[in-house]
């Protein structure tokens, strides 16, 4: 009897590993389907630079002062094009917005280091070559940390930062580990090519009600959006490599705030549910020389589509404000930003 239970065992455990491989192979088959479906239906539709061996897709458009857009974690050039800030700044400015390494159509070869810091002289040196000057440069999210880094490196050859929604201090955060997986070496790589894609689908709704919440998500993103390049094994693999370096990113670049010498505006959502508004926009607005703070009552992480009106507000002064080289405003300038963010609730303005 006990040689015909343990036969028995050893049948269902060998039923369910092949049941558990072909949902892994259905899942890899279907990843990949849909993958190659999604660079189909979305193809690049601006150009191409190669910085360093690292091959970018951007797009170019409207002429005037510089805005280069920056955007977050797990997006791309679509995100902000969804939002209708590109063809409202490029009836005014110039609008480069690039694919970061990684997404899009934009690579992320594996031989080199891919912080904000660095990809904050990458995108410098892609600017020079297109030869953008004194530029505004606006960041989303995890490209606030890009955008930051750009002001301390080259305070001489940027108006101005325009900050939406970033991460600034190191904090806990118990979503890091979960979504780092797909960038753990071995593990990941099945996870990226399997389970990941789909899971990721799945979740989507949650997802978005996540960033976007309260208000409900825009029709524009929600039928517009690409999902299914964000859920590609190379983006989720880069998306998932940022998460895991976010809280050592802000904890090497929360230092050189005291060195930032130039213009800052910081947005952010009063209900922002992915980045605590108080323990990090507000923070920062505190600890910098000279900062404007824009935060809208009612609204969440994704205010470039949210409240685009504030934002493309927001860029316009700053792209009208003083060429890079002329004094900055301190003082008393400094001083009234920051008593009107004392005294103000809701929606502050510097």
């Amino acid at each position: 009897m006990p040689n015909l239970k343990n036969k028995d065992i050893l049948i269902r455990a060998g039923g369910v590993a092949l049941a558990t491989a072909a949902t892994l192979a259905a899942s890899a088959l279907y990843a990949k389907v849909r993958t190659r479906q999604a660079e189909r239906d979305n193809p690049p539709e601006g150009e191409f630079i190669d910085i360093d061996r690292v091959r970018l897709h951007y797009i170019d458009r409207g002429q005037g002062p510089a805005v280069v857009l920056v955007h977050g974690n797990g997006s791309m050039i679509q995100d902000f094009e969804l939002s209708g800030i590109v063809d409202k700044l490029a009836e005014t400015n110039r609008v480069i917005v690039f694919d970061r390494p990684g997404y899009g159509h934009s690579d992320r070869p594996d031989f080199r280091n891919f912080d904000p810091r660095s990809q904050a002289a990458l995108l410098r040196r892609a600017l020079l070559r297109l030869h953008v000057e004194d530029p505004v440069i606006v960041g989303h999210s995890w490209g606030t940390l890009i955008a930051l880094w750009m002001g301390v490196m080259h305070p001489n050859a940027i108006r101005g930062l325009v900050l939406m929604s970033g991460y600034y201090y190191p904090s806990l955060r118990l979503d890091v580990p979960l979504l780092s997986m797909p960038a753990i070496p071995y593990v990941g790589t099945f996870l990226r090519h399997t389970v990941s894609p789909v899971l990721g689908r799945m979740m989507w709704p949650l997802i978005k009600r996540r960033v976007f919440g309260p208000p409900a998500t825009p029709e524009p993103f929600a039928s517009g959006y690409p999902v299914w390049m964000s859920l590609r094994p190379g983006t989720l693999y880069a998306s998932a490599s940022e998460t895991a370096m976010m809280q050592s990113a802000a904890s090497e670049l929360a230092p050189q705030f005291e060195r930032l010498k130039v213009p800052v505006t910081l947005l952010a959502g009063a209900s922002d549910r992915l980045v605590s508004t108080k323990a990090q926009t507000m923070r920062l607005h505190k600890a910098l020389r000279m900062s404007r703070l824009h935060v809208v009552e009612g609204k969440g992480h994704m205010l470039h589509h949210e409240a685009p009106d504030d934002v493309v507000l927001a860029i316009r002064q700053a792209a009208a404000a003083s060429a890079p080289g002329q004094p900055l405003l301190t003082g008393s300038a400094n001083t009234t930003a920051h008593d009107m963010y004392g005294t103000h609730k809701g929606v502050s303005h510097g």
